[in-house]
């Protein structure tokens, strides 16, 4: 989740807006959102006719979609509510995990629950755990979870974490995920904080964790191009609200850069740059002001996806078909490259 601006960046360099664009009602469900086409190749990913469809609601932030392909469920987190839930076809919306983010016994505010989920190699869940201050991977079968949680990584040079946000596993198992201090109960001026930066990390199966950096001021959303060669973060920050990229080299990112700048439509719609996936062709769908944001692999924007609420991030159906998207109270879905 995105709330509070901060310093300034390091890199300079940022793509322009395209203002060409026309927006049209998506099927029969323009209440729930439309198309803003940007580009002919749009076309191709979200055709005209697409619908949204509100498939669960009744949240108090949902974050962090992940599609369970062998299972045929969507799973997310509730933040504040400290639970995961599920939705499956047949059953709509169910409880999944409670407690998900915070195992404590001392009764704290914030927002304390999990937000990023994925997958390891080995199958198993991993979440973001604002409340634990860790990234975890849940000791338990995912038909029967349980709030079992083993860390991947809970601290760096020996003090803890702000509260971890979002993770992505490269094909080697490493761990990249970001830091902001949103899960302290007061940001960061919280007393608790420990590192006085928001950093990117990396950790790797073994345990050891790297500073991959510490000069974005909110990192949030984060994944991995499908040739793993660049690192994608959103900085969820209203005053720098960009996507940058980072070219992997071993342990490090290099090249760091801007690739692309949302600053000046922060306001025009609600959210900031927050979750983001990949897709197989390297398109990328990323929260922001507004929406879904739609950009080939060159940082072309393509479009957006515009929804009323503030969206926080999405997550692909297997086939790449399906784009699940958690929008504050609603999880919605859009049916793309039919």
């Amino acid at each position: 989740m995105n709330k509070l601006p901060l310093l300034a960046m390091l890199f300079f360099f940022s793509c322009g807006t395209n203002n060409g664009s026309n927006t049209e009602a998506a099927g029969g469900s323009s209440d729930s959102g439309s198309i803003e086409r940007m580009h002919p190749a749009l076309d191709a990913i979200v055709a005209n006719n697409t619908d949204f469809e509100i498939i669960a609601e009744g949240f108090e932030w949902s974050e962090g979609p992940l599609w369970i392909e062998q299972h045929n469920m969507l799973l997310f987190s509730d933040v504040p509510r400290n639970t995961i839930y599920k939705w499956t076809a047949n059953k709509g919306k169910e409880v999944y995990l409670t407690p998900s983010g915070y195992t404590g016994t001392v009764a704290r505010g914030g927002e304390t629950g999990s937000n990023g989920l994925a997958l390891n190699p080995a199958g198993k869940l991993v979440l973001c755990q604002h409340g634990n201050r860790q990234v975890a991977w849940m000791d338990a079968d995912l038909l029967n979870p349980q709030p079992n949680f083993k860390p991947i990584a809970n601290n760096y040079e020996g003090k803890k974490f702000n509260s971890p946000n979002d993770v992505t596993f490269d094909k080697q198992g490493n761990a990249y995920f970001t830091d902001p201090p949103y899960g302290l109960e007061k940001n960061a001026d919280d007393p608790l904080k420990e590192i006085p930066f928001q950093g990117v990390y990396k950790a790797t199966p073994s345990g050891k964790v790297t500073l991959i950096t510490d000069s974005i001021t909110r990192p949030n959303g984060i994944a991995i191009t499908p040739d793993g060669r660049t690192l994608i973060v959103a900085n969820s920050d209203p005053s720098k609200a960009m996507w940058y990229a980072f070219d992997i080299n071993g342990d490090s990112v290099t090249n760091g850069r801007v690739f692309y700048d949302a600053t000046a439509e922060v306001g025009k719609g609600k959210g900031l740059p927050d979750g983001l996936k990949i897709d197989s062709k390297g398109n990328i769908y990323a929260t922001g002001p507004g929406g879904i944001w739609i950009f080939n692999k060159d940082a072309k924007l393509l479009g957006r996806a515009r929804f009323r609420e503030a969206t926080s991030n999405c997550a692909l159906s297997a086939d790449e078909k399906t784009l699940y998207v958690t929008a504050d109270m609603y999880v919605l879905r859009l049916h793309i490259n039919q």
